[in-house]
């Protein structure tokens, strides 16, 4: 497995999907956060039109554990990034990330505007613009009528309460289907997999030591940024909503804010044929 170092002398990792000659590849970031990177797949098939980066963040995967927690907050994940961006030999890439990697994605966005040549933040919170929109839980009560939605009620509610990590795996695979626009097979598989990619520690540590003068000082760079910038929500994602989605893309001089029907907090997994055409679009047109 390619690796890199990055700017404290950490040898961190990265799997390379697809090869694509002739342009930047698209560097893919997971959320979690702190999740293994695995359950990004090959993002619904975009390996085949674009040769993809998908590293493992510090903790996860194959990159071990750093010795200063303080590494594991997201602008300390965004130096990883222009590390590994040197390390490709990259003037300028295109940069996709999913859940809460689109706040390291933003940080990164804020830090080296001149370095992006796309972004796509796809189903992302809003927590670095100080916002927590309901939509989320309100998308969720929507769905009570679902066979999955009394048992995933429960988990939802018992987690907060939670410390044994066997207990946390099982409950977050009870709550999963709210995840997803449907429950069918490909949705069971995809979830079966998270349960054993939680890492508590560096997910305890992703927004650890960010105080409210360095994420004002953040979301002013980011209306500075002028890459071209798409946000992607799900109208039936429960996780993150799409308030959320509307919050980011107004934190930038000027985003495309895509809302797709029938989609979670997995578009990838939901709606491959209607998440690929539309990223790839993006990356070839600009807008």
């Amino acid at each position: 497995m390619p690796h890199y170092t990055s700017y404290d002398a950490a040898e961190l990792h990265y799997r390379v999907l697809g090869k694509v000659p002739g342009e930047a590849p698209l560097v893919c970031l997971a959320g979690g956060p702190a999740r293994d990177a695995a359950y990004l797949g090959d993002l619904g098939g975009l390996d085949a039109h674009h040769t993809l980066i998908v590293p493992d963040g510090r903790g996860t995967g194959a990159s071990p554990p750093p010795s200063d927690p303080a590494a594991y907050a997201f602008p300390a994940l965004a130096r990883d990034l222009e590390a590994l961006r040197v390390h490709l030999g990259l003037d300028r890439f295109p940069l996709l990330a999913h859940d809460a990697a689109c706040a390291t994605a933003q940080a990164y966005a804020g830090a080296h505007p001149e370095r992006l040549s796309h972004l796509v933040l796809v189903t992302p919170g809003s927590r670095l613009q100080g916002e927590l929109p309901s939509d989320a839980e309100e998308i969720f009560e929507s769905r009570a009528t679902e066979e999955w939605w009394v048992d995933a009620y429960v988990a939802v509610h018992t987690l907060p309460e939670t410390s044994d990590l066997t207990e946390v795996r099982s409950l977050l695979l009870r709550a999963a289907p709210m995840a997803y626009a449907r429950w069918d097979a490909a949705q069971r598989a995809h979830a079966a997999t998270e349960p054993e990619q939680l890492n508590p520690v560096p997910r305890a540590g992703f927004w650890q030591g960010v105080d409210e003068a360095t994420r004002m000082e953040l979301l002013e760079r980011l209306h500075g940024v002028d890459c071209p910038v798409l946000v992607v929500t799900g109208d039936r994602d429960a996780v993150t909503g799409m308030r959320a989605g509307e919050a980011v893309a107004a934190s930038f001089r000027s985003a495309r804010l895509q809302p797709l029907h029938e989609v979670g907090h997995y578009p990838w997994v939901d709606e491959p044929e209607m998440f690929r055409p539309l990223v790839e679009e993006f990356l070839r047109g600009g807008t």
